[in-house]
């Protein structure tokens, strides 16, 4: 069973600054996400495309926050429950809570904070006959291990930044890369496009559109693809494969949590504004997964609900405990790795050895004086 002090559902970028503000109080954390990356959203869908309304940050690509704020927690070292969803939660008799995941990961903490986006997020299926049957014997949803797919022969369906960026990568590691897609454009980000294009011109991407997949073959595991092409004269060839990689995008649900017994409103949990704790004590719920009146759904609001919950689950873990809350730019960062980022003291050093001198040169002249 995975132990921890604040156990986070969710490893979007709310989620992991609630780890960092955690670690500022020396609370450790664990993070549980159904996709096999941490970032959510931004690291999925897209991870390319300009966010501008982050607090000191003109502009900065969704990827690239997710990055730093990786690089930001790492002297805090949280733990990670990857490709997993949260299933169950059981309060125990101290009023910790047991939460365990589809694939049956124990996780105990005393404290819950849901981070989990618009929910957990699913990935959109085609609706092909049998699909099912081949899940995890040849169709994936998810790239957890590009090696997986050395010298296979792949098939990835879809338009966007996921499909196109994959398809790339992908380029010099399967020996047979084929990109369907049912329109001649694509919404993705102009040089992923470019790139596709480059290297359909040198023939390491087999470029299908327009065109869908329409049934799938094979005995016990996946061996080929049925595909209609739709040009002027409509086209219906089989094609064999290893491994087909629909990527449609994710579609949002609350999923289990919402037969938690906490309070749904539209979709989302209900919390107050003091801490963003939910109607059960101890289990918090921050950033778009919650509701409140005025509520906003922006990272920055995110971030300051991450930090108003840290502040109280500190409390909760530690009631006869005062915090006294000190500014980074006093107190630096000190990270369980037994890192130390602060500010450099020079000039305080300069200044206390110029009083010094002072110092020394009265007593000099006050011995001259009455010598």
């Amino acid at each position: 069973m995975i132990k921890t002090d604040i156990l986070i559902i969710g490893a979007g970028p709310t989620g992991l600054f609630a780890v960092f503000e955690a670690g500022l109080l020396q609370l450790k954390c664990h993070l549980i996400d159904a996709l096999p990356q941490a970032g959510g959203q931004c690291s999925e869908i897209y991870p390319k495309k300009p966010i501008y309304d982050i607090p000191g940050f003109p502009e900065v690509l969704a990827g690239d926050l997710v990055n730093n704020l990786m690089e930001q927690i790492k002297p805090f070292q949280p733990g990670f429950t990857l490709g997993e969803r949260a299933e169950t939660i059981d309060k125990l008799e101290d009023g910790s809570f047991v939460v365990t995941t589809n694939k049956g990961t124990k996780h105990h903490a005393p404290i819950v904070a849901i981070a989990g986006g618009l929910g957990s997020f699913e990935p959109r299926k085609p609706l092909l006959e049998n699909i099912e049957n081949f899940e995890d014997r040849g169709i994936n949803y998810f790239i957890k291990d590009p090696e997986v797919y050395r010298n296979k022969k792949v098939v990835i369906a879809g338009g966007g930044d996921s499909a196109l960026d994959w398809s790339i990568f992908l380029a010099d590691v399967a020996s047979e890369v084929s990109l369907v897609h049912r329109r001649n454009e694509f919404r993705g980000a102009l040089d992923s496009v470019e790139k596709v294009q480059k290297l359909k011109n040198q023939g390491k991407i087999n470029l299908i559109t327009p065109a869908e997949i329409v049934a799938l073959n094979g005995n016990g595991s996946l061996q080929s693809v049925r595909i209609c092409k739709n040009s002027e004269i409509e086209e219906n060839f089989d094609l064999e494969i290893d491994n087909f990689i629909p990527l449609f995008g994710l579609s949002p649900k609350l999923g289990p949590i919402g037969d938690w017994g906490l309070e749904i409103e539209k979709n989302a949990i209900k919390v107050n504004t003091f801490d963003y704790q939910t109607n059960i004590p101890g289990i918090y719920a921050i950033g778009d997964v919650n509701t409140y009146p005025g509520k906003l759904k922006l990272i920055l609001c995110g971030f300051h609900e991450a930090t108003l919950m840290c502040q109280s689950a500190f409390q909760r873990i530690f009631p006869d405990k005062k915090y006294v809350m000190k500014y980074t730019t006093v107190g630096g960062v000190t990270g369980f790795d037994g890192s130390k980022k602060e500010a450099e003291k020079a000039v305080i050093k300069s200044i206390i050895y110029m009083d010094k001198a002072i110092k020394f040169a009265n007593n000099c002249n006050y011995r001259s004086t009455n010598a």
